[in-house]
């Protein structure tokens, strides 16, 4: 045993042998085709079954200045940043039957954020509103969205229930004609795209997919109608049947518990076992809540997105799991110096404080699950950010039911199938009812994820635009496609904390909407070579980040095996990190002349 090995009770040299072994057992040469499009025969996994009523109206055929496409986190952050900035004349379109995004459509029981309520909730101290506790549920959440849209006062002129089709510029108004479901044709001067990422469910290309004569559900769509029970569980219509359930990422490790306390049988199947850590949830102690001091919402969300970022802060204000790792980053430079601190040396030791934590993340499995082959199944073999981490404390234990079962596809994903259930290593476990934990479509084209093509300056599609991948001006701005801004995660700096992001985002867009505005600007389009510079800086800084996920086991954050390739949720990450990146925009604007924008 070498000295590492002896220092810390593990080899390092085996721990990276053994995740690579586990990573190339999972490669697939399809990558993201491997998910079938929700559409067709499949269109029934994204029909609404939340509505109460449906929205009756007429066609609309009015201006805005102003249209935000998506009423999740992003779009309610940027109408509510329009409105701070006195842009007032706004609309919000919305497929879903009520705000919330992701949370009006992930009402699975159990669901919940995992980043602590009190930085993940957006806009807190302006709505004077205290989270329930640390870790927010799902209805909360849910509640919350409609309060900002309440106090924004966005419902007034929004649509709900209604979908684009298609947003093509105008040359002679110098407007976007958006085009909807329901006939609409509004014009807007200016175009905010909040669709989100997490809103479009995927479906595995499991051969027979289509053959299962049981009840079938996503759970995005959850279906109490046959389970029975609320977002708190009590799931008393599974009491007699055999459940299966396909995927085992976040949304699995928060509902399984649900599903095992409920189903007379519940079959789990897995293709990679998630790092689920201590939970630790608790009641807000509403003392120390009313002792915060005025900013401290941006302050918590600003000393997070340091240390998960990799750098220093005096106090660890957030102290969970997101951020203990970075802890043993601090503690292992601190007590082992080693001589210069030089970037490899610091990349060495960042290695080892993963390690750390992930035999930790492994021996709390041993603690906890009784049977030492099911046991062995649910660790985690890869550095904790290759995938989400979970934080929970319900779903290890439920594996010591009797009527639980674990079934392990050695990395490869279900067999097929059939008419009666599924099939893994040629063996069909009979179901009643089989729930897809799949997640939503996050790699696949920027337009097959929004719903909806965009055709800019001469009837150029934004599919042709980006056939060779995503390219931007900070993330937002694309060239010819004018006064239109792209909202999410795609070359930005990445945060855990998506909230947080779309909040810098949509002040900064509000910043040059209002600028343009003001000074009767009708259009506003990034030029092609700072276009050309952002890909290049993005290009440059990206590829420690694109090493590091090409060595992870697949799954979305590395495009199923493949990073680099296409626009999917990491693509083209800016690699100075979110907190260079948001004070790299604020000097931006700080400049007062929108460096790399055209104007007329």
């Amino acid at each position: 045993m070498n000295d590492t090995a002896q220092k810390f009770n593990f080899d390092p040299d085996e721990l990276r042998e053994k995740y690579r072994f586990e990573r190339d057992k999972r490669i697939r040469t399809d990558g993201n085709s491997q998910w079938v499009e929700v559409k067709g025969e499949y269109a029934h996994f994204v029909e609404d079954p939340y509505l109460d009523k449906e929205i009756v109206r007429e066609p609309l055929t009015d201006e805005v200045d102003v249209a935000i496409i998506g009423g999740g986190f992003g779009g309610l952050l940027m109408g509510a940043a329009l409105r701070n900035a006195g842009v007032n004349n706004i609309r919000v379109i919305e497929k879903g039957g009520d705000f919330g995004g992701t949370w009006y459509w992930n009402r699975y029981p159990g669901a919940a954020c995992d980043i602590e309520a009190y930085i993940y909730l957006p806009l807190l101290e302006e709505l004077g509103y205290m989270p329930k506790r640390k870790f927010a549920d799902a209805p909360e959440i849910l509640d919350h969205a409609r309060k900002i849209a309440n106090h924004f006062n966005l419902y007034e002129n929004s649509c709900l229930q209604t979908e684009v089709t298609e947003m093509r510029w105008d040359e002679d108004s110098s407007m976007w004609i958006i085009r909807t479901n329901r006939n609409d044709e509004i014009k807007a001067h200016f175009v905010a795209m909040a669709n989100g990422p997490l809103h479009r469910p995927k479906l595995p290309g499991i051969p027979g997919i289509d053959d299962f004569k049981g009840h079938t559900f996503h759970t995005s769509r959850w279906d109490y109608g046959y389970t029975g029970g609320d977002a708190h569980g009590n799931l008393t219509g599974l009491a007699d049947k055999s459940v299966g359930i396909i995927g085992t990422g976040a949304t699995a490790v928060q509902c399984v518990p649900h599903l095992g306390a409920g189903a007379k049988e519940l079959y789990v199947f897995q293709r990679t076992p998630s790092s689920v850590d201590i939970r630790n949830d608790h009641e807000t102690d509403e003392k120390w809540f009313n002792d915060l001091k005025s900013g401290w919402h941006q302050d918590r969300m600003d000393n997070f997105n340091t240390l998960v970022g990799g750098g220093f802060a005096e106090e660890d204000l957030v102290n969970d799991g997101w951020t203990e790792i970075f802890r043993n980053i601090r503690s292992l430079v601190q007590n082992d110096p080693g001589g210069e601190m030089t970037e490899e040396e610091l990349a060495r030791k960042a290695e080892i404080a993963d390690f750390q934590k992930m035999e930790q993340v492994r021996g709390r499995v041993d603690e906890i699950v009784k049977d030492e082959d099911t046991a062995e199944h649910l660790k985690p073999y890869y550095r904790q950010f290759c995938k989400r981490p979970c934080f929970h404390d319900d779903y290890l234990p439920t594996f010591n039911r009797p009527n639980v079962h674990l079934i392990d596809t050695h990395g490869k994903g279900v067999e097929r199938i059939t008419e009666k259930g599924v099939v893994v290593d040629g063996k069909e476990y009979a179901l009643d009812c089989l729930v897809f934990a799949t997640g939503f479509e996050v790699g696949t084209d920027y337009t097959r994820r929004a719903g909806y093509e965009l055709f800019g300056r001469g009837g150029q599609s934004l599919t042709e635009k980006w056939k060779d991948g995503m390219r931007t001006f900070h993330g937002m701005h694309t060239h010819g496609f004018p006064n239109c801004y792209v909202m999410g995660m795609s070359q930005t700096g990445l945060t855990a904390n998506i909230p947080h992001m779309l909040k810098e985002q949509s002040e900064h867009i509000a910043y040059i909407v209002k600028h343009a505005l003001d000074g009767n600007v009708r259009v506003l389009e990034t030029s092609q070579q700072a276009e050309d510079d952002w890909i290049d800086t993005i290009n440059r800084l990206a590829r420690k980040s694109e090493q590091f996920y090409q060595d992870c086991t697949p799954g979305y954050y590395n495009n199923e095996g493949r990073p680099g390739e296409g626009d999917g949720f990491l693509s083209g990450q800016y690699g100075g990190g979110s907190v260079e990146f948001f004070e790299l925009l604020e000097k931006w604007r700080n400049d007062g002349d929108l460096p790399g924008l055209e104007m007329k």
